[in-house]
């Protein structure tokens, strides 16, 4: 199957400011606009993007219509969420999609935006897992240029360093995934990803070894990783330990799922909860290499 890529973002675009989730304070959102200044693009705001409702950005219904509108915008060629946190679940199924198929633009995020990025594959779009306004200020100068070469379409491969704990081989497929509690989440829900041919990217941020166990566990129990033809693991960061420590690392835990299958996985890859946060283009055809040397990526 083939993603629909909505059309490359040129000089003096507009991009749509979104929080669908967690409230944000006005300072990101200047640095992120004076940031989409100096890119030669144009940055718009939605109409609650800087209130706070507890603990979100609004109410359900403002975030809601935050996002709609920016799905119906008839100017912009972006929306770009601002940070994530938690809610962007409780507006998914009241958002109307039939603006965005007559005229699709990108979604960008991560973290809790990966539920979004499950519903615009599940409509056939592509979607890019990328840094958001929160985080810019503490992004690489790498992961800003990545975001911008994503968006303009000049999206070039990645080729990191080795790791330890690689698994050698080669794959083709479809790019899906992003943060792992949110894959472990929407396992049940119609917008799940289709994990026949495609090759997995997770990260994840501040939790227990055990939840990570836990959650790779329910993604094989749903058939997931016995469907996959690679895995990429991001960064998988701040993580915790109960107090009788749970006995093996992070990198043991994930190749323990996959003893029995010969596939590639690269580890240490830049994308996820870190500060050199890298854009991924979801929905992508792409092959990994990973060999004695490097772990390469690319788009096809």
């Amino acid at each position: 199957m083939s993603f629909i890529a909505p059309p490359n973002l040129q000089r003096g675009d507009t991009v749509y400011l979104c929080a669908p989730a967690k409230a944000i304070e006005e300072n990101y959102v200047l640095a992120a606009e004076k940031w989409l200044q100096a890119m030669g693009l144009v940055a718009i705001r939605s109409e609650h993007l800087l209130n706070q409702h507890h603990y979100f950005s609004g109410t359900i219904m403002e975030r809601l219509t935050d996002f709609q509108v920016g799905l119906d915008h008839p100017i912009a060629k972006a929306i770009w969420c601002v940070r994530g946190g938690y809610g962007s679940i409780q507006i998914l199924d009241g958002l109307q999609w039939a603006g965005f198929l007559r005229d699709p633009k990108w979604i960008i995020g991560f973290s809790d935006i990966c539920v979004i990025h499950h519903k615009i594959q599940a409509l056939g779009y592509q979607s890019v897992h990328g840094t958001m306004a929160l985080n810019l200020e503490k992004n690489s100068a790498a992961a800003k240029h990545r975001l911008i070469e994503v968006l303009n379409g000049t999206n070039n491969s990645f080729e990191i360093e080795r790791h330890s704990a690689n698994k050698l081989g080669e794959a083709e497929g479809i790019l899906v995934g992003g943060n792992l509690s949110i894959l472990y989440s929407m396992l049940a829900a119609p917008e799940c990803y289709q994990f026949e041919g495609s090759i997995l990217f997770i990260e994840d941020l501040a939790e227990h070894l055990y939840h990570i166990d836990r959650m790779l566990f329910a993604l094989n129990k749903a058939g997931a990783l016995n469907k996959i033809l690679g895995l990429i693991v991001g960064g998988i960061t701040d993580l915790e330990d109960t107090d009788t420590p749970f006995g093996i690392e992070l990198e043991e835990i994930i190749l323990s799922h996959f003893k029995y299958r010969s596939i590639p996985i690269c580890f240490g890859f830049p994308a996820g909860h870190i500060d050199d946060n890298q854009a991924l283009l979801l929905g992508a055809k792409i092959r990994l290499e990973v060999n004695e040397t490097n772990c390469r990526l690319n788009y096809l």
